[in-house]
């Protein structure tokens, strides 16, 4: 993952955006080329200081063929983006560009084993449902244990143990002041709540720019 240094995030902020985010597109090179699928997913916390995620994905889906005991993986985890109009800045002699945020995780995916299934879904469901809160979680015992066998059996549990993250915030974070207040106005007009998000990550800069 190319990243410029104004652009990069230290190991700590992309695994928090992971934990926060939860999904991305999980990449296996086959022989035919890449596969992809897009996944929610856990990352979790290793005694050893190590970072490992947990998906799972249909049966009937070939990639999990492709990871078998062990394949390197990609995945892409990616948040808010908008584009930037040279107009908002306020400043002379700018030219266009689109600001993301993003984390790219690099290791070796496995296919656990089928036992494991049911606690990957229960921990996947939890972590989700409490973002629901103060809803009553949903949890799989409230399933018939017959649909719940069926869904487990239609569904593969996989690990990645990591070994690289790269993490990118690409919020014009070499810009001067007046340029950031100036794009996050224009993106606070934008329809999509990605482009609001980004502003107001950027109106955070401009006020960090004004207070340094």
């Amino acid at each position: 993952m190319y990243v410029p240094r104004a652009f990069r995030t230290d190991s700590d902020e992309a695994i928090h955006f992971l934990k926060e985010r939860a999904f991305g597109t999980l990449v296996i090179d086959g022989a035919d080329g890449p596969t992809g699928v897009q996944v929610p997913f856990l990352t979790l916390d290793q005694d050893d200081g190590s970072v490992n995620l947990e998906l799972h994905v249909a049966r009937a889906n070939p990639i999990h063929e492709l990871i078998g005991a062990g394949r390197k993986a990609l995945l892409i985890c990616q948040g808010p983006d908008a584009y930037i109009s040279p107009d908002w800045y306020g400043v002379a002699d700018q030219v266009p560009t689109w600001v993301y945020r993003a984390v790219h995780v690099h290791g070796m995916a496995h296919v656990l084993p089928d036992t494991e299934i049911r606690g990957v879904v229960d921990r996947l469901s939890a972590h989700f449902e409490a973002r629901l809160a103060p809803k009553k979680p949903w949890t799989s015992d409230k399933t018939a244990p017959d649909k719940l066998a069926a869904m487990t059996r239609a569904i593969v549990a996989i690990g990645i143990a990591v070994e690289s993250i790269e993490g990118a915030d690409k919020l014009n974070q070499h810009k001067g002041e007046t340029a950031l207040r100036g794009a996050a106005r224009g993106l606070a007009d934008r329809p999509d709540a990605g482009s609001r998000k980004i502003g107001l990550l950027m109106a955070e800069l401009a006020d960090k720019a004004a207070n340094s």
